[in-house]
């Protein structure tokens, strides 16, 4: 026996099984997507392959791990309580609510269920994206108790998207004001398009806003929009088709600078 255990993590559907020694230290990963098995100790690569036998399905490259990239150096450096990247959709929410869940029994449900719901829903969507060179953060705070609900940087550019609960309901929209069914019309282009404003300041890269309905039943845009995006969550993914504006390189730039707390700390 060689005392090496494989350990499966997973990040937005993609698998990585680990191989530790048993104080716990990592000596290698097989990462499944690019068919490699990453050596942090050659001199045991026999005992590390025979312990990812059973896993590896199809010829795999073996050998230690690629030079990183000026992105992945920066992202290493990260502290984890400033690395933005492990946020859930509707972290700040889900927070929240964990601390201060309400009353057991209210007349009318709490509005952040329905504002988490419409962020989870948003996210998972988004995440969906990752597999096609976007990467997505959630709940990006910013100065004052702001947030924005999900960055989204890929080929096609970036993108602060503002989730919203719109279940069953009919929304109208007319620049900046957005109705939801029989509910008070509320000038709710402006956060939106301001929130796109402070990660292009941030990022000091152009940032497209995008206003996400989470289950509408009916949308009515009754003007054409200036530089604003209203999508279904079903039409989130028709992001991926964008692309000519980031090189890979590009992307992964910005996304080590956007997933750092610190950038946003100044807008």
């Amino acid at each position: 026996m060689s005392g090496l255990r494989v350990i499966p993590t997973w990040r937005h559907g993609q698998e990585r099984l680990y191989v530790c020694l048993t104080d716990g230290r990592n000596i290698a990963w097989y990462d499944r997507e690019a068919a490699r098995v990453n050596l942090l100790s050659e001199d045991r690569r026999d005992e590390i392959l025979a312990a990812l036998g059973p896993f590896i399905t199809g010829p795999v490259a073996v050998g230690p791990p690629p030079v990183p990239t000026p992105a992945e150096l920066t992202r290493l450096s990260l502290h984890p309580d400033d690395d933005l990247a492990p946020n859930r959709p509707g972290e700040a929410l889900q927070v929240a609510l964990d601390r201060d869940p309400g009353p057991a029994h209210r007349l009318r449900p709490d509005p952040r269920r329905r504002a988490l719901a419409a962020e989870q829903t948003v996210g998972e969507a988004l995440d969906r994206l990752d597999g096609a060179g976007w990467h997505t953060l959630h709940s990006v705070p910013l100065p004052g108790g702001d947030r924005i609900h999900h960055l989204v940087i890929g080929p096609g550019g970036l993108f602060a998207v503002h989730a919203l609960y719109a279940r069953r309901t009919r929304v109208t929209v007319a620049d900046p004001i957005v109705t939801l069914g029989r509910h008070e019309p509320r000038p709710l282009l402006r956060g939106v398009r301001a929130d796109a404003d402070r990660a292009s300041y941030a990022l000091t890269a152009e940032v497209h806003p995008v206003l996400a309905l989470a289950g509408p039943t009916e949308v009515a845009i009754t003007a054409p929009l200036r530089d604003l995006r209203v999508l279904t969550d079903e039409e989130l993914s028709g992001l991926a088709r964008l692309g000519g504006m980031l090189k890979p390189a590009d992307v992964e730039a910005l996304h080590a600078m956007a997933r750092d707390r610190n950038t946003w700390g100044r807008v």
